[in-house]
């Protein structure tokens, strides 16, 4: 039986194939254990992904995606002028990978594909991940395991680091894109993440722009025009310039954890920077700290102490960073676990998952509740499967995911007596004065809805329908249609919006305070908004994009924000709508410290419908 495992990473993909009882290898892509997850649609459309991929975007960066799999929520990505569902480019990486792994195989495909996934993600990412496989060719039988999981259960396949029932283990994992952390147990028939979380904008990106940062303090006073525009292309030598200055400052500060210094090749004018290791890890050392300080408050949430733990296992290739098994040592007195390849771990790890004891339900527990999530089976004799009371058992997977006794049971039957049990809040009494306050809090809560009543009882038929908004209709003497003054609500009662200039993308223009525009436009359809959003953000490329969702005056939307060299953009669409507007700033001082969490905060006080 041939099994596939593919951990399609932020950065990186990698791939593990067991076939003709071999054991597991990884499988070797352009002659590289990892392969670039980078995505290049050429002038006809067609995805090149890989390495291939990046050589293309020496020739037009404009048409180059390094990370499809952090834009997993958007739907649709614009390379270029060409617009790829999110599905087709994940599935475009998936099919390098099952194409490579055929033709290993002789022609044959594998029997079974393992899908590697971060803890953290939902259904709709789950499916998206799935759709995107089967859309790759890699068959049917397709089988989800959480990260953390597999690190584990690769953690426990090495002599003398078994992880006996009862025994927890806390997975470290900084990517490119993200920093996970995630404290998995070892159970009699499997694995149970007890308590995760994670940092969505810190990762090994971070830390490039960074280090990116920390040289251009150093060379651009020679040239400051010159330097901006490698930040912000504006040609396609630009954009060489600014790529080709990208992959060097990683490869620095990949160089650094090896070496105590080396040198960062610039592009002219500018002369090469000697970087240090003390000198990157003094620009780092405040986000490495938080990373530190969620794994040590995910683990007390779990109610064990770090001495208590099997290991604190390192994966992710920046996990690399000497600087944070220092931290981890001084902060939590464990000495950390790590490999020389510490971005095949996870792949690696998912091929010691059993598949009947696999399931695809991962979900935020507490400290109170936990659940199997992988299938591994400790190398221990397995005794019958204990009783967890007369709860009914939730199913969400192949599998019956069993759920911790109530509280005040004891120890986790299901974890066995050597597992703690996380302390539960004490019960509080029922005294008398907290009858007094729940009446207090009854007539409040009655006065709420009385007033509440007026506003929902207010018709809401002057809103305009989802329906209606599909046509763009007529528009008044600021440029505005209805569904468009919807969208602006209170900026539209400024009283300094008008319409839009011809050469703009908008229908709409409004000057806020502090150097801040806003542009709305009603297009064509929901895709069309989709796209004009990318265009208007495709040059934001400094740093990481910040998103959210929003909610007001009736809609449901997203927004995406992004920075470039002193100037910012937020966009915002509509769920159901052919709306979308995008919020930017420019003149800033020398003292801005701007960012897109800065847009953010200004969007929702002051732009967001409803507020």
């Amino acid at each position: 039986m041939a099994v596939l495992s593919v951990d399609l990473g932020t950065s990186n993909t990698v791939a593990v194939l067991s076939a003709h009882g071999r054991p597991p290898r990884v499988v070797e892509v352009d002659g590289s254990a990892t392969m670039p997850s980078a995505l290049f649609a050429d002038d006809d459309g067609n995805l090149v992904v890989g390495r291939d991929a990046e050589r293309r975007a020496r020739l037009d960066p404009a048409r180059f995606e390094p990370n499809p799999k952090r834009r997993v929520d958007e739907g649709t990505l614009l390379l270029g002028d060409v617009v790829v569902p999110v599905t087709e480019a994940l599935s475009a990486v998936l099919r390098r990978v099952a194409d490579e792994t055929s033709r290993q195989l002789g022609g044959a495909k594998p029997d079974e594909v393992r899908l590697t996934h971060p803890a953290q993600w939902g259904p709709v990412r789950r499916n998206v991940l799935l759709a995107a496989a089967r859309l790759a060719g890699m068959g049917t039988n397709l089988v989800l395991v959480p990260e953390p999981v597999a690190a584990a259960a690769h953690f426990a396949s090495f002599p003398g680091q078994q992880l006996l029932p009862g025994q927890a283990l806390a997975v470290y994992d900084l990517g490119a894109g993200t920093f996970d952390v995630a404290i998995v147990a070892a159970t009699q028939t499997g694995y149970a993440v007890l308590a995760e979380a994670g940092l969505p904008d810190l990762g090994g990106l971070d830390v490039d722009q960074a280090l990116l940062e920390h040289v251009g303090r150093q060379v651009s006073i020679r040239d400051p025009s010159r330097w901006q525009r490698i930040l912000r292309p504006e040609s396609t030598a630009d954009r060489r310039a600014r790529r080709a200055m990208a992959e060097d400052v990683r490869a620095a500060k990949e160089a650094l954890s090896r070496h105590p210094q080396t040198e960062v090749p610039l592009p002219e004018p500018f002369e090469d920077v000697l970087v240090t290791r003390i000198e990157l890890e003094a620009l780092i050392r405040p986000s490495m700290l938080r990373s530190v300080e969620l794994l040590a408050a995910t683990i007390r949430s779990t109610g064990i102490t770090p001495d208590r733990l099997a290991g604190v296992y390192l994966v992710g290739g920046s996990s690399r960073i000497p600087l944070i098994a220092t931290l981890i040592a001084e902060q939590l007195g464990v000495v950390p676990s790590s490999l020389d390849q510490p971005e095949t771990a996870v792949a690696l790890g998912a091929h010691h998952i059993t598949p009947e004891g696999v399931s695809l339900r991962t979900a935020n527990m507490g400290p109170a509740q936990a659940q199997p999530t992988g299938g591994f089976r400790p190398q221990t004799p397995m005794g019958p499967m204990p009783q967890t009371g007369p709860n009914p058992v939730p199913h969400t997977g192949p599998n019956p995911v069993p759920l911790h006794a109530g509280p005040g049971s004891g120890p986790n039957p299901m974890l066995g007596a050597g597992f703690p049990t996380p302390p539960q809040p004490p019960a509080r009494p029922n005294t008398g004065r907290r009858r007094a306050l729940l009446g207090v809090a009854a007539v409040v809560v009655l006065a709420i809805l009385a007033v509440g009543a007026v506003f929902l009882l207010k018709p809401d038929s002057d809103l305009p329908t989802a329906e209606s908004c599909q046509q763009k209709g007529d528009t008044d003497g600021e440029g505005f249609t209805a569904c468009l003054r919807q969208l602006a609500g209170a900026v539209a009662d400024s009283g300094d919006c008008k319409p839009a200039e011809q050469d703009t993308n908008a229908d709409v223009m409004c000057t806020l305070q502090d150097s801040y525009q806003v542009m709305y436009a009603h297009v064509a359809s929901v895709r069309d908004a989709e796209k004009l959003a990318g265009t208007e953000l495709s040059d934001m490329t400094e740093g990481d994009h910040v998103e959210a969702e929003w909610k007001g005056n009736g809609l449901d939307g997203r927004w995406r924000a992004g920075v470039n060299g002193g100037t910012g953009v937020l966009v915002f669409t509509v769920e159901d709508r052919p709306l979308v507007g995008w919020l930017t700033r420019t003149e800033l001082r020398s003292a801005d410290d701007f960012t897109p969490d800065t847009l953010g905060d200004f969007f929702a006080k002051n732009v967001q419908p409803g507020t």
